[in-house]
């Protein structure tokens, strides 16, 4: 009978041992740890326009605002906050040259200081503003307006010749309206003045001015396909006095 106890001892003591081993050895669970990733870059702040911006256009802090740009898109002529942070404050009054879209930078080469003339702020460096006699019958019915690009026909003479002196000039102003989309009060956006300003530069500046003292002038309008033909026509040079000489001025191709 002691046998039979002892022997049902040393069976029940190996099982628990066999118990204690397989607990001991049991695989731990794997806890999984999420992947560290370093934060990514800083993008730096670009001053853009808040609102569509036209020509001659006052900024303010209202049409002004700092964006996030991609660092790999950064242009040298932009405006960056950790560069300039007062920005807002020292742009404000600047006078906007060419027409800007929402979001688009705002680059000090298309700005004017705020003191500047009005027609002054819009006249790119280089260039010279001329205004000519016009009427509607000169001027395509009326329709050309300030940004579109026209051809000058002059006419002199018993026979009545007409040439082209300059190709793809910009209209700046008719009249004193410079901004096609400012309308009358029935909505209609032809203009018909007495004068046209037009951009020149001061060769071009110098042959208008003779051609309109010999002759009639014409301004053709151009299509908006054809801007980018700057081109410039031959024609019969009109002349100009320089310190009392008549000298041809020639127009360039």
């Amino acid at each position: 009978m002691l046998r039979v106890v002892l022997l049902a001892f040393a069976l029940l003591s190996g099982a628990v041992a066999a118990w204690l081993v397989v607990q001991h050895v049991r695989p731990v669970p794997v806890v999984a740890v999420a992947e560290q990733r370093p934060p990514a870059p800083l993008q730096p702040d670009v001053l853009v326009a808040s609102s569509d911006l036209r020509s001659a256009e006052a900024l303010s802090k209202e049409n002004m605002r700092w964006q996030p740009w991609p660092e790999n898109a950064l242009n040298p002529v932009y405006i960056i906050r950790s560069e300039r942070p007062d920005a807002l404050e020292t742009l404000k009054g600047s006078l906007v040259r060419n027409r800007m879209s929402l979001g688009e930078p705002i680059l000090e080469e298309n700005l004017a200081p705020r003191n500047a003339n009005f027609l002054a702020a819009i006249l790119p460096t280089g260039k010279r503003a001329l205004a000519v006699r016009i009427s509607a019958e000169n001027t395509a019915g009326g329709f050309i307006l300030p940004s579109d690009r026209v051809d000058v026909l002059h006419t002199e003479g018993d026979e009545q010749l007409t040439r082209t002196i300059l190709r793809n000039v910009p209209v700046l102003a008719i009249d004193q309206i410079v901004d096609e989309k400012k309308k009358d009060e029935t909505g209609k956006a032809t203009v018909i003045g007495k004068t046209a300003t037009l951009e020149l530069d001061p060769v071009q500046a110098e042959v208008l001015a003779a051609a309109q003292a010999k002759g009639t002038l014409s301004l053709s309008l151009r299509s908006a396909a054809d801007n980018d033909d700057n081109r410039q026509l031959g024609a019969r040079a009109p002349r100009v006095i320089r310190a009392g000489r008549s000298e041809l001025v020639k127009t360039r191709y």
